[in-house]
């Protein structure tokens, strides 16, 4: 797969404590130039962002992030100002402590009520792969099926571990409906990239391809 396809899948990612608006600004400056298919960036600069970039750029950010153990009216609240500010998508944390009580109703409908709150606008569900058994990655592919909402989603990038291959050949066997995957955390080459795109995912939530690229550019004569 050549770069362009590669860069069209990508999220480009900031969601650092730590970043400030000027680091924000040049994540999304970089998803503009490199044709991402968005910028993931914290809840606090959306409306900025959009503000700045209007309509040039698909914006992304993250609900319940990163524990997800928020309650559901807070993370329907968060994703309805979100979608106010300019948000075009939505990235949001399972309550894990749902999945392992299993209150599997209780998840659905937390899912759908946040896809309303979306008014439209795509929702991924982060599972935290890093964090659950297989039994339970195979029981949120069930019930993301079922849900409303677009994506499943491995990792937040702030657990223990990231996306890992193994996970998105289990999605990929176990998600219905047309749900699609996005693969996030540790994809830190080109060739990490295009092994998760092989494997089944639609989008790729890294801030490194877009950096690999630019170091190229930078180094090349």
């Amino acid at each position: 797969m050549n770069i362009e396809n590669i860069l069209s899948k990508v999220d480009h990612t900031l969601l650092k404590q730590t970043a400030k608006w000027e680091d924000i600004k040049t994540i999304c400056e970089d998803a503009i130039k490199y044709n991402c298919a968005s910028a993931c960036i914290p809840p606090y600069f959306v409306k900025q962002a959009k503000d700045c970039f209007k309509n040039n750029l698909k914006i992304c950010t993250v609900i319940g992030f990163p524990n997800g153990y928020s309650t559901t009216a807070t993370k329907c609240f968060e994703t309805a100002r979100a979608v106010s500010d300019g948000a075009d998508e939505i990235d949001m944390v399972l309550n894990i402590n749902m999945l392992k009580d299993k209150l599997y109703d209780e998840i659905l409908t937390e899912i759908n009520q946040v896809k309303k709150a979306c008014s439209g606008k795509l929702l991924k569900v982060i599972i935290e792969t890093c964090l659950l058994t297989e039994e339970e990655k195979i029981k949120m592919c069930e019930i993301i099926s079922k849900s409303d909402a677009d994506y499943i989603k491995t990792s937040t990038g702030f657990s223990t571990a990231g996306a890992t291959r193994e996970d998105i050949m289990l999605f990929k066997e176990h998600i219905k409906n047309g749900k699609l995957i996005k693969a996030a955390g540790g994809i830190r080459s080109l060739n990490d990239a295009n092994d998760f795109i092989s494997l089944g995912s639609s989008r790729l939530g890294t801030s490194s391809i877009v950096r690999i690229v630019k170091d190229e550019e930078n180094t090349s004569y």
